[in-house]
């Protein structure tokens, strides 16, 4: 989640005026909120909260730092917005399993009302019965595990394509971050569209832009009484222009589509059914319409085909990034992987899926890289819509609610030297992905857990498995592996600050 502090507090310098009104005019709390005992928490400025206290460092590091002062649960203001934040296991459950439908809605701001149509999309949704069907839908239609395994000969063709654009490459410096960006939105867009997209450049960068903003705050959404400001938004132009931007691909799409489907009655010419891709299986349940509590509209999807793509791709790609990177900073835990890989493979060139379903050890090595870089290290913002006491404190209704797994996948009480890349500890471990150990949470838990996790670790390992499988990685420019720069970005998705730049050369095996 990207706060963007320094900007909405540079921003409102020149509104100290208003400031002042506020500070001396404030509405008072209700009675209940006032008496009530809230949790600890750093100081607060008037007016911007503690806003000022995550500036500079990376926003779920920042937080760690002050729940090591103020405890795992922890009071914070943001602008007007109450938030509690949550860095351990153990209150992790507490919220995500024992009070988890009190927890289960989403916060209203700028980026999902514009990006995501009103909040039409499934992470975004508003609990309620809305977001329960497109859920269910996700699940069973889209995202279930035939639909995954259907779309296998997609991730084959697209990473073997990967695979060639790295051989013209050898022994040359590789932009890694971009050609793995460019892998997931490849398959992602065929996932979602059936076809291969052309102008992927112009996607790519739009993606980028639009997961740079996931997760923004907005003047108006961190001061909502502050009328006056909101006619001053400068994200709100940018936001309506990116979603004009790749709403008219998606819409282009669409109606592509729905003509294919109208001249052939259903059907693909070639008399197979006309539903192969997830933009087929929404159209057919829109058209339809029978079985369904409430209709589908443009609007669903839309924001579900977003989702597909930010949750899908960029996520993928970021994953896999960090992975090698790890490796590269850990010589010996690549020479395991590769070795592992190598034994197994024997010599094949194309790799499928069904070559690497048991290669344990890779497994561990993506779980310890979902460990130190979880998709999304503060998840993605709750709302509390019942009142509830959370270990004997006060979380009111409408209180945002963020959980720091970055935090809890490296607690020093639960994990043994937590910050360090160590794929073993996985070895003959409970821990899985699903969250049902507290302490390793990388796609959350709950009703609001990730509904895309096995679609994203199934493209996670297909690409790492053959990167490791056909070439060796060194660093440029005659780099130490303890020279790499491994600082991460503050944002929705904690990604490298950096492009990751490496030499691949030929195995030689």
């Amino acid at each position: 989640m990207e706060l963007q502090t320094a900007t909405v507090l540079f921003f409102l310098l020149p509104f100290i005026i208003i400031f002042i009104f506020f500070f001396f005019f404030k509405p008072v709390d209700k009675p209940i909120i006032r008496r009530s005992k809230l949790a600890p928490g750093p100081w607060k400025l008037p007016l911007i909260g503690n806003m000022h206290q995550l500036v500079g460092a990376a926003t779920h590091r920042a937080l760690r730092d002050l729940a090591r002062k103020h405890g795992p649960i922890m009071h914070l203001k943001l602008g007007e917005i109450p938030a509690i934040v949550i860095s351990s296991p153990r209150l992790a459950k507490e919220v995500l399993k024992t009070h988890d439908l009190a927890f289960a809605d989403r916060p209203q701001c700028l980026v999902s009302k514009i990006m995501f149509f009103n909040q039409a999309d499934i992470a975004f949704s508003p609990y309620g019965d809305c977001w329960r069907q497109m859920r269910r839908i996700c699940i069973v239609e889209l995202l279930g595990p035939k639909s995954i395994r259907s779309f296998q000969f997609i991730r084959e063709e697209e990473v073997w394509k990967l695979v060639e654009s790295v051989q013209y490459s050898l022994g040359s410096a590789v932009n890694v971050t971009e050609k793995l960006l460019s892998t997931a939105i490849s398959i992602t867009f065929r996932t979602a569209f059936g076809k291969r997209f052309k102008g992927d450049r112009e996607l790519m960068n739009l993606l980028k832009e639009a997961v740079s903003w996931v997760g923004a705050f907005d003047v108006s959404d961190l001061f909502p009484s502050l009328k006056l400001l909101h006619p001053l938004s400068r994200m709100k132009p940018k936001l309506e222009k990116m979603r004009h931007e790749m709403g008219r691909i998606i819409q282009e799409l669409i109606v592509e589509r729905r003509d294919s489907r109208a001249s052939s009655n259903g059907r693909e010419e070639n008399g197979g059914s006309c539903e192969g891709n997830i933009l087929d299986v929404l159209i057919r349940l829109q058209d339809s319409g029978s079985d369904l509590d409430l209709p589908i509209t443009d609007d669903n999807i839309h924001g579900v085909i977003l989702d597909v793509f930010l949750a899908g791709a960029d996520t993928t790609a970021i994953t896999i990034e960090w992975a090698i990177s790890e490796m590269i900073r850990n010589p010996k835990v690549m020479e395991r992987a590769v070795a592992e890989l190598r034994l197994a493979l024997k010599g094949k060139n194309r790799v499928h899926e069904s070559d690497i379903k048991g290669l344990s050890y890779l497994k561990m090595v993506i779980k310890e890289t979902l460990r130190l870089h979880p998709p999304a290290p503060l998840l993605l913002p709750r709302e509390c819509r019942e009142a509830r006491e959370i270990d004997g404190f006060a979380v009111p209704i409408k209180t945002h609610l963020l959980i720091n797994a970055w935090a809890i996948g490296t607690d020093p009480e639960y994990w043994q030297d937590p910050e360090s890349f160590i794929p073993e500890r996985f070895e003959n471990s409970s821990f899985d992905f699903i969250g049902n150990e507290y302490e390793y949470i990388p796609f959350g838990a709950g009703r609001r857990a990730c509904p895309g996790m096995s679609y994203g670790l199934a493209n996670v390992e297909l690409a790492l498995a053959q990167l490791l499988h056909h070439f060796n990685w060194v660093l440029p420019y005659g780099m130490k592996p303890e020279d790499l720069d491994m600082t991460e970005t503050s944002g929705a998705a904690a990604k490298r600050r950096n492009d990751l730049y490496l030499i691949p050369t030929q195995c030689n095996d």
